[in-house]
């Protein structure tokens, strides 16, 4: 694995936003559901730095440009405490397989350490064999126990 030379890990940004968009598009696109993207760069601004945050983002830039994002937020397991959740962890397709992957979840890592979390989780698709082994490759548990719940907005708003 070969290094991409000049990559900055840092905090993301408001002006961030339409880059980041455009991963998760991307994202999107590989993971088979580019219709199901329909978030905007308003509601993300507002998420992320409206008065009521919900998310935290890393980016991974090279002289302006935006090569990959880590996406988190704060949850609370009642078993452990304190948890962090990881939604995406993206490189631009271009930018894989050099280890940016890897820097951004090594600084992921440690903020999870500063805020004291007592579990870091995410999902993989069942399919995604490259994001797997880069997951077992940190010595990570991949769970097949837990089936995941959901219910969408439209099923939200139709509910009595």
């Amino acid at each position: 694995m070969t290094h991409t030379p000049n990559i900055t890990i840092r905090t993301g940004t408001r002006q961030d936003l339409p880059q980041v968009l455009a991963l998760i598009k991307e994202l999107a696109e590989y993971e088979r559901a580019p219709q199901e993207v329909d978030n905007t760069v308003e509601r993300m601004e507002q998420d992320g730095f409206g008065p009521q945050k919900v998310f935290d983002f890393l980016v991974a830039e090279q002289d302006g440009r935006i090569l990959g994002l880590a996406l988190y937020y704060w949850s609370y397991s009642t078993w452990k405490g304190k948890c962090m959740y990881l939604e995406d962890l993206v490189i631009t397709q271009p930018h894989r397989r050099f280890g940016i992957g890897r820097r951004l979840f090594d600084r992921l890592i440690q903020i999870a350490k500063e805020k004291d979390v007592r579990r870091l989780s995410w999902q993989v698709l069942d399919w995604n064999e490259p994001a797997i082994e880069f997951y077992k490759g940190l010595g990570a548990q991949l769970d097949g126990e837990w089936i995941n719940g959901r219910l969408t907005y439209e099923q939200l708003q139709a509910m009595g």
